[in-house]
């Protein structure tokens, strides 16, 4: 692949990684205002499938973020093999250590505010 055509891609991957936080933040955030709603002292069975639909998409988003980063890491891999190298393409090179955020932490983060939404439901 061409420099240029490896730059489009990294655009494309890098919106991938941007949208896949999407619905996991909006899951999270209803999830909060739910609990200020009262979703705490619903039916059980309310609160275990709203707690089921929340891990279900964390780990549909989460999958999704691990696998536009990996993406976007080969993407790099490609990048650095090409000769002569852009401004642009230096500055995609220097975002590799980021991407890995998007591999580990993001995903990290889900676990904790999960963890803390499911002591909300079932503690609270």
């Amino acid at each position: 692949m061409t420099e240029s055509e490896l730059i489009n891609l990294w655009v494309k991957t890098r919106w991938h990684i941007i949208v896949s936080q999407v619905a996991p933040t909006v899951l999270l955030t209803a999830l909060v205002g739910f609990l200020a709603l009262g979703l705490a002292t619903a039916d059980p069975s309310v609160r275990v499938a709203a707690a089921g639909v929340l891990l279900a998409s964390g780990i549909l988003g989460a999958l999704v973020q691990i696998n536009a980063a990996n993406e976007a890491l080969a993407v790099i891999a490609d990048l650095r093999a090409v000769g002569g190298m852009s401004a642009v393409t230096r500055r995609i090179l220097s975002a590799a250590p980021w991407v890995n955020v998007v591999r580990f932490v993001t995903p990290a983060v889900f676990v904790v505010v999960y963890v803390a939404l499911l002591i909300a439901l079932f503690a609270g």
